[in-house]
Order: C-alpha cells, then sequence, then structure tokens
C-alpha cells in the first residue's frame, strides 16, 4: 500500500512516525513551508469530457491542480474557495513572532490532497510527578472535494508521544471547521478558537480526575468492550483475563495497559486505561508509521480517541 506521506519536515527530536526531514526550531512559517515542500498554490481550472468523437465538451465542473507540477488534485463544484498553502501557514505567523508558538512540523498527505501544519504552544503541564502534556496548534487544510479546514488545539503526552482528545465533551469548542463554500477568515477563526491556555487548564483538571479514580478488572473489561465492541467473527480468548472475550484491538489495550511507556504515571486509574488506547492507536493500529499519522489527526482513530476519552469519563464518574 502506497504511503499516505508525501512530503514533510520537523523540527526537535524525530516525530513518533519516524518520518520527514529534520530543520532548525527557529523556522518562520513561511520558511517551515518551504521546507516541508509546499510552496505551491492550486488553481482551478474548467473541467471537460470527451466525447465517442473526440469532442470536449464542458461538464460544469473544476479540477484543483497544483501549480508544482499540473497534478489535478480533486474535482470541485463551480462554488469553492480554496486556502492556499501560504495562508494556512500565515496563520501563526503572529504566535510565533510574539514568541507563544514555534513551528513543529509540516506536509502534505494523500498525494497534496491534505496539508498540514503543527505548531507547539509554549505551554505545558506536569502530572503525577513527571508526566507531561504538551499543547499544539494544528492546522489542516485539504485540497480535496468533500473536507472541511480544519484548525484545533491538540495536546500530546510526551513520554509517549501519544495525541490525545482535548473535549471534555461533544459540545465542546475543540476545533473551528470552516467548509470550501465559504471565504476563509483568519480573524474569526481565531477568535472562536480562544485562547489555548484556558483549553489546556480544563484538560490538566480531566486528567487529574481520571488520575484520582480507579478501575478493576470488571469495569476496565466493560471499558474495552465499549470503545473496542466485540463481533461474532473477532473474539480473542485470553487466559489473563478470567477466559472473558475481548476484541483484538481490545486485547492490544489490555496488553499495553502496563507495558506502555509511562505506565508507572497514576497506576490502575482510568488515565492509564484511556493512555493505553491512545498508544495503541498512535504506535500499534494501521500498516505503518504515516498510516497511523493520517488516521490519527484526520481519520478514524481520531474519532476513535474522543469516544474513549468520554467513556473513560464516565466510567471514572461511577467510581
Amino acid at each position: 500500500m502506497a504511503h499516505q506521506v508525501e512530503t514533510m519536515a520537523y523540527a526537535g527530536e524525530v516525530p513518533w512516525h519516524g518520518l520527514g526531514v529534520e530543520v532548525s526550531n527557529d523556522l518562520t512559517p513561511n520558511q517551515m513551508m518551504t521546507k516541508a515542500g509546499l510552496d505551491w498554490t492550486v488553481d482551478q481550472v474548467d473541467s471537460y469530457a470527451t466525447l465517442s468523437n473526440g469532442k470536449k465538451v464542458a461538464t460544469g465542473m473544476k479540477a484543483l491542480v497544483r501549480s508544482s507540477d499540473d497534478k489535478v488534485l480533486t474535482n470541485i463544484g463551480q462554488i469553492w474557495n480554496p486556502v492556499q498553502n501560504e495562508q494556512a501557514f500565515e496563520f501563526f505567523s503572529e504566535y510565533v513572532l510574539a514568541g507563544d508558538m514555534e513551528m513543529h512540523t509540516a506536509g502534505s498527505l494523500k498525494g497534496g490532497q491534505m496539508v498540514w501544519a503543527l505548531a507547539k504552544v509554549k505551554e505545558s503541564f506536569d502530572l503525577f510527578g513527571g508526566d507531561k502534556v504538551e499543547s499544539y496548534l494544528l492546522f489542516s487544510n485539504p485540497h480535496l472535494y468533500g473536507k472541511s479546514i480544519d484548525i484545533r488545539f491538540t495536546p500530546i503526552r510526551v513520554v509517549c508521544n501519544n495525541t490525545l482528545s482535548l473535549s471534555l465533551d461533544q459540545e465542546a469548542q475543540r476545533s473551528v471547521r470552516v467548509g470550501h463554500r465559504v471565504e476563509f477568515n483568519a480573524n474569526e477563526v481565531k477568535k472562536a478558537l480562544g485562547i489555548a491556555s484556558d483549553k489546556l487548564k480544563t484538560y490538566k483538571e480531566m486528567a487529574q480526575f481520571l488520575g484520582s479514580k480507579r478501575y478493576n478488572i470488571d469495569s476496565l473489561i466493560e471499558f474495552y468492550n465499549t470503545v473496542y465492541p466485540r463481533t461474532a467473527d473477532k473474539r480473542v480468548q485470553n487466559k489473563s483475563l478470567s477466559m472473558e472475550t475481548l476484541s483484538k484491538n481490545a486485547i492490544a489495550c489490555y496488553d499495553a495497559l502496563e507495558q506502555q511507556p509511562g505506565a508507572k504515571f497514576a497506576e490502575g486509574s482510568w488515565w492509564q486505561a484511556f493512555n493505553s488506547v491512545t498508544y495503541v492507536t498512535d504506535h500499534l493500529q494501521g500498516r505503518n508509521s504515516d498510516n497511523r499519522l493520517y488516521s490519527s489527526w484526520f481519520g478514524g482513530n481520531q474519532i476513535k480517541k474522543r469516544n474513549a476519552l468520554n467513556t473513560a469519563l464516565k466510567f471514572a464518574e461511577k467510581v
């Protein structure tokens, strides 16, 4: 299967997925864009169908074409407002200039259809005597029909580089999405996102709550069965679970519970249980590292982690 990552640049340590070209951590957003191979634009070109007699007829649709190699990225309708990569990276400029953030990673996925930029927010917190969580701002800029621009704050657990879920519930404002049928307004998006420090403080309170509540074996099994429901044809028997049946992915989480990096922090708590799911989704599931990267940020694993967090909170509230 082809890799998801087309081009990428990163600052600091090698990312957990091991991909990309290393750059310094003092680059401007524009410099980061260039280093990541994203200094190209997209153009809207009328789309035509070729009939059997060779005649070309306008379809009423358009193609989104990349300037660097004339590659058709997607077909779009007549109303489409692309955000150029330069606009996406400019979103970070005032934060970087003020010293509040530094560019961390950037790249192109799925042959240019998904461009992202990730900046490290210079705020973090420690839990349970050394379990550090840092905050990042992720800008996803899709050049793909049906996908919206997505800007969100993303916590990352340093000890294992797990990307976490920011929300405490389904109604929490964890991201801002903008469709391509409207003009992108950076100022309105920044206003809607709010202050990163407030969100990180809320997340810390949530993590401390999970770390203060302990699971038992029955509730842990129920938690895994909720996050990874069993199916008739995908049951795995495991003697260490007192003959309880769990799905293959649930077994992986159970096995990682005490083996994952950072397992010593809040051991036996719902924080540990939740992070067994984030560890498995980020590091074990998927065919290769860049597929896991895509799924963690934009695909099914992002949803899985959010559901795991909400489920862990519900179980913790019962203790």
